[in-house]
């Protein structure tokens, strides 16, 4: 990677090989905090090494729960025994959301004193859906700059409620917060989600991890979840963080944009998180997709994918991907389902559009869709991130339709992935 704050990717001429791409952001979030409550110690396998796992341990650690590096990607995580130690802290969690909205609600049923802040952008990321359901349960929150939105800081308070209800349009972490801070509440607790709920397949990641950990979510239809009393997380004693299935998502559209066949190793047909329907979306669009249990592989060799119109309701992060797959698509291609892309690490809508510009596209952008059009033959152009490590990832693959491209600020993939470039490199064909 370039130290001059860029990286060159010169165009390719085919892209296979096979990879295998680091743990998942969101399980490891998840299994650090569930090992942190749990009775009992648990032994990480798998956890990805990047900025935001990184920011969710230190936090724990300032909290007073042990984790023990066992070499590699092995953590052995002392449980707290359905409490985290230290009753006051000041925690700095980044641009990590899934380590600051689960902390938010566990920290707010913790009974201590405690701010939690992170950089500007974090600080333009909504939270107050999140705080108005704690607050129903008697939590003490106050915002410390903009209503709504972070720094927070939350101070001991008596517990009285255990129904909560949670808007499920703006994020899926929200209810996710509440799900995972939920066994710390002895009278269980009730969620009703008003609205429509984004980003379902994390909820569903969520009620998997915490089966796991001996917590059963039940959820009725359509928008119930009840956490039962006397729930408590137990370790498994040992938990396995499969791969990203979003990191995955760059590779997989390697195969459709470079012909393949590209293998990606670690997230197959046992998968549990959404962003595995991201090979479905390729299929649909005229890849050629196989599975196994813990692999996938595309393969595209006329280079050719159909224009399509797809509702990314469901695969928000791999979504980013498809954008890009649609620059080779055979006509004009529609994203919905997307509004959740304008409060993530930028507002990736706009910072999309922009960026599909430089190449030559025409782009429509709304609340929550992107129209796009390919052009003739792309421009090479140099491209802007944002800070935002799924704009450097996805742009990179600009490289595989005949177009060299330059990325900004190549660093900021280490917020889930420091190894992608390099990884890229040992698939692409010059």
């Amino acid at each position: 990677m370039s130290k001059q704050g860029w990286i060159d990717l010169d165009a390719c001429a085919a892209a296979t090989g096979t990879v295998r791409v680091p743990g998942s952001k969101s399980v490891s979030n998840r299994a650090l905090l569930m090992a942190a409550l749990a009775d009992g110690d648990t032994d990480l396998i798998g956890l990805l090494e990047a900025d935001d796992v990184q920011a969710m341990r230190a936090a724990l650690q300032t909290l007073g729960i042990v984790i023990e590096p066992l070499g590699g990607d092995l953590w052995r995580v002392h449980g707290g025994g359905g409490a985290l130690p230290v009753r006051s802290a000041d925690l700095f969690l980044g641009n990590a959301g899934t380590a600051f909205r689960p902390l938010t609600a566990a920290l707010a049923l913790a009974g201590g004193e405690y701010r939690l802040h992170g950089v500007a952008r974090m600080h333009e990321r909504p939270i107050g859906d999140l705080v108005d359901a704690l607050r129903m349960l008697g939590c003490r929150i106050d915002y410390l700059g903009h209503e709504g939105y972070p720094p927070l800081a939350i101070h001991a308070a008596r517990i009285t409620g255990d129904r909560v209800r949670v808007r499920g349009n703006v994020s899926s972490q929200f209810l996710t917060g509440l799900l995972l801070a939920a066994p710390q509440l002895p009278g269980g607790l009730d969620i009703e989600v008003e609205g429509p709920l984004i980003s379902q397949p994390y909820i569903e990641l969520t009620r998997s991890a915490m089966s796991a950990f001996g917590v059963v979510v039940e959820h009725a239809e359509p928008a119930h979840f009840r956490v039962a009393p006397g729930s408590r997380y137990r370790s498994p004693g040992r938990f396995e963080v499969e791969a990203d299935a979003s990191s995955a998502s760059y590779f997989l559209a390697a195969g459709v944009l470079g012909g393949g066949p590209v293998r990606v190793l670690g997230v197959g047909s046992r998968s549990i998180q959404g962003d595995i329907a991201f090979a479905d979306a390729l299929a649909s669009v005229g890849a050629m997709v196989e599975r196994g249990p813990d692999w996938i592989e595309v393969s595209n060799p006329a280079r050719t994918v159909r224009a399509f119109d797809l509702d990314c309701t469901a695969i928000p992060d791999a979504a980013m991907t498809l954008a890009i797959v649609a620059l080779r698509a055979d006509g004009p291609s529609r994203l919905t389902g997307i509004g959740s892309w304008r409060v993530k690490e930028t507002d990736r809508i706009a910072a999309m559009a922009t960026e599909l510009r430089k190449l030559g596209a025409e782009v429509e952008a709304g609340a929550a869709h992107l129209l796009i059009t390919p052009p003739s033959a792309l421009r090479s152009a140099e491209i802007d991130t944002y800070d935002d490590h799924r704009m450097a990832m996805c742009f990179a693959l600009v490289c595989l339709m005949g177009a060299a491209v330059r990325i900004r600020d190549p660093g900021c993939v280490a917020k889930t992935f420091p190894e992608f470039f390099s990884c890229l490199e040992t698939i692409l064909k010059r």
